[in-house]
């Protein structure tokens, strides 16, 4: 036991430009030191209606279940298939990066048939491929697409596939884990009917939370289920019930991080979307240019590279593991390697929320020259 009551703990402050978490605002912080109350206490119930329109607000949707999952992001990947798939149905998915490669996995082990549209990591998937599988496969329960892929730095495109979707019965399933808070995430325009997303990268507060939106299509897809969802814990149903007007208690939620997320919320809306979208955007496209400085090649595909998270090939003199670990270690600097086929290969550097920031730009320029001279 001894070894384990040495002191207090106090990790090292890091520069967070990895794929995700990102840096958090003092203000989230201190939101978090609010005293614990129940559940179901007014106050918290207020601040969970308060959490649910500002999201509606971030995801551009009218949608009545906008809520946040008491868990990071992959549980909202887990709630967005469990709900709508039955053993045996067919589902659709765009595949061309870890995290879409993970959409089927997790498709597979609800009982799916998945059908896989494949894309070289790097490139996005070509509209066309994935309406060209849908009309091959018309009873398809849902087309799932990832709208940034965390592993590879590349945007996917959604306005034809979500047109094409609205005129049938197939749900369209988004994965926003990278782009929600700091890109558009046009849900209703889109034609999108489940949507995904994390708390702890452009939104900047913790990991621990998953905002997660649903069309009224999908809802009925939902309730007109032949067998009972497999997860009590994801049953959009009953997270329905407590978020809604009956608030019928489901688990105890960390009210915490209802805290956290709220005061994250308010921040991104003092900033304005438009705004928060721009500094993105211009910080994204100066860090690309300094790296390209260095002798790094960007990977995504020209055009459809996000703001919020580069991907750059490493020249051959670089040592991946070795430089990395010296900016973590001398320079408190976090940048993210390769994931899959792409380990050893690429850099993922994060500009996510509170670490889009210049002087962040600057800090890991600055430490480059040094280590690489």
């Amino acid at each position: 036991m001894e070894k384990w009551m040495g002191g207090d703990m106090h990790p090292s402050y890091r520069i967070l430009m990895g794929p995700g978490p990102s840096n958090v605002h003092y203000r989230v912080y201190q939101a978090m030191s609010n005293p614990i109350i129940g559940y179901l206490d007014p106050q918290i119930l207020t601040c969970m209606d308060e959490i649910s329109e500002m999201l509606r607000g971030i995801f551009q949707t009218k949608n009545r279940v906008t809520l946040a999952i008491s868990a990071t992001g992959s549980a909202g990947m887990e709630a967005s298939f469990v709900n709508f798939i039955e053993p045996g149905d067919r589902v659709v998915i765009g595949v061309n990066g870890f995290f879409a490669d993970r959409m089927t996995q997790v498709a597979s082990r609800c009982g799916a048939k998945v059908i896989r549209v494949e894309e070289e990591w790097g490139k996005k998937i070509e509209a066309e491929k994935m309406i060209q599988a849908l009309r091959e496969h018309p009873e398809a329960k849902i087309c799932g697409v990832v709208h940034g892929e965390t592993s590879t730095g590349v945007r996917q495109p959604l306005e034809e596939i979500g047109a094409y979707c609205q005129k049938g019965n197939t749900l369209l399933v988004l994965d926003a884990v990278t782009t929600l808070g700091g890109y558009d995430v046009k849900v209703d325009e889109w034609g999108v009917d489940v949507c995904y997303s994390s708390s702890q990268k452009c939104l900047s507060a913790p990991p621990g939370l998953s905002p997660i939106t649903v069309s009224s299509k999908a809802m009925e897809t939902l309730r007109s289920r032949k067998t009972k969802v497999e997860s009590f814990y994801l049953d959009l149903i009953l997270l329905e019930k407590y978020w809604g007007e009956e608030r019928v208690y489901h688990h105890t939620a960390p009210v915490s991080m209802f805290y956290a997320l709220r005061e994250a919320l308010r921040i991104v809306y003092e900033e304005g979307l438009e705004a928060r979208f721009k500094r993105h955007e211009m910080l994204g496209d100066r860090l690309k240019m300094e790296l390209e400085g260095f002798g790094f090649k960007l990977f995504a595909q020209e055009g459809y590279r996000l703001p919020m998270l580069t991907s750059v090939v490493l020249p051959d003199w670089i040592d991946d593991v070795k430089t990395r670990a010296r900016l973590l270690n001398e320079y408190n600097i976090e940048v993210g390697g390769g994931l899959g086929g792409l380990k050893g290969k690429i850099w993922r550097v994060g500009l996510m929320g509170e670490a889009c920031k210049i002087r962040n730009i600057h800090c890991l320029t600055g430490a480059l020259k040094e280590i690489l001279s």
